[in-house]
């Protein structure tokens, strides 16, 4: 425990948490921080399958990226920062509540920012950013040496960065606002590597491995109820049962299949150093929004059964088998190839190719199955492989 710093605030010191510490598990303040993430991954998603139903791709996906970027880096930023300086006071639950407010707020303005007004997500950005800087600038009162330096410079890059994303919102939508973005995008994700070069903020390997891992528990737990609301909603609406019933069937396999993949590996190996952890923290981004994506797709499947969507096969089978595929790369370059035999590591992105090349069989969505079932029975019989 911190020493406390004001008896008279019952304020602790915000020291550095030690990275060799044992036991070391998210807490009821972590878990609580993300559910409001629940209502943001279930909003863009619900967003991009009406896009998709509608053919609306280009824009669909492109305005689900934009979004699901501002979802996965408000968690990284908290996530990251509480791995080292978590002090669990009064202060410092209020700060984190504050946070919360502004992903609401974020999650509140994902319908408008499909069609290019993006005011309410940063209007919640620039609540996270105000308690985030200052949970920096707490840290930097009891940091010494290079750790204070990183911490004020975390403190002074998200400032800067957030003034550009307000200047974001005077551009027109369009080709200039995209490119706005990813320029922006592309400073803000550069901002722990300003901070840290010199002196990292000590991170706890196995605890910010177990964020990552409960995080994905969510956006697939999303696609799951995404998936049986869309399912329940259909039963009505069909002539026959057993394409929908399939479809249950088969979409409880895949997302268990993807739990299955995605926890096999030791994925605390993964961030041994300050390079590794970004590699390994920025390629989440992937795995993230393709399992929320995921139940996109599925709805846009059984929209096809309903005849509520007027997109062709192809189209829809492509929007469950791409988020499928992405999720498998991502995950298999990240964590699994490192402790993997040559037959896992061949296994698992031959798997995902074949699910991308199976928008064009007779019955895709069962042939996706049937791989991610080989893939974790594979698993199964192939331990990670132990490392000195």
């Amino acid at each position: 425990m911190n020493a406390t710093a004001d008896p008279r605030y019952h304020l602790s010191r915000m020291l550095p948490r030690d990275p060799a510490q044992p036991h070391r598990a998210a807490s009821s303040l972590e878990l609580f921080f993300d559910l409001v993430f629940v209502v943001a991954v279930s909003t863009a998603s619900g967003q991009l399958h009406h896009a998709l139903a509608e053919g609306d791709f280009v824009h669909g996906i492109t305005s689900y990226a934009m979004v699901f970027f501002a979802i996965w880096w408000a968690w990284m930023n908290f996530t990251w920062f509480a791995t080292s300086f978590d002090t669990d006071d009064w202060l410092y639950r209020v700060t984190t509540i504050v946070q919360m407010g502004g992903v609401l707020i974020l999650a509140a303005g994902i319908p408008r920012a499909f069609h290019g007004d993006f005011t309410l997500p940063v209007i919640g950005y620039i609540v996270m950013r105000v308690a985030m800087i200052a949970q920096w600038l707490r840290a930097s009162r009891t940091a010494e040496g290079p750790l204070r330096t990183a911490t004020l410079r975390y403190a002074l890059g998200i400032a800067a960065v957030q003034v550009l994303w307000v200047v974001f919102l005077l551009i027109p939508s369009g080709p200039a606002q995209l490119v706005a973005f990813v320029v922006f995008a592309l400073i803000e994700i550069s901002v722990p590597v300003f901070a840290e070069h010199r002196h990292q903020t000590p991170w706890h390997p196995h605890h910010i491995t177990e964020r990552y891992g409960l995080f994905t528990l969510i956006v697939l737990g999303e696609s799951l109820l995404a998936s049986a609301n869309a399912i329940i909603g259909a039963i009505d609406k069909v002539s026959a049962l057993g394409p929908l019933i399939a479809i249950a069937v088969l979409t409880l396999v895949v997302t268990a299949s993807l739990w299955w993949i995605y926890f096999w590996p030791p994925h605390h190996r993964a961030i041994s150093s300050f390079g590794r952890s970004l590699r390994y923290g920025y390629t989440h981004y992937i795995v993230f929004a393709a399992a929320a994506a995921f139940s996109a797709g599925i709805e846009v499947e059984i929209g096809l059964l309903t005849g509520e969507r007027h997109i062709s096969n192809l189209q829809a089978s492509l929007a469950v088998s791409v988020p499928i595929a992405l999720f498998l790369f991502a995950i298999w370059w990240v964590a699994i190839r490192d402790n993997a035999d040559r037959v896992v590591n061949t296994v698992v992105p031959v798997g995902a190719l074949l699910v991308l090349l199976d928008p064009v069989l007779p019955v895709p969505i069962a042939v996706t199955a049937l791989i991610m079932a080989v893939i974790v029975a594979v698993l199964v019989v192939r331990p990670p492989v132990e490392r000195s």
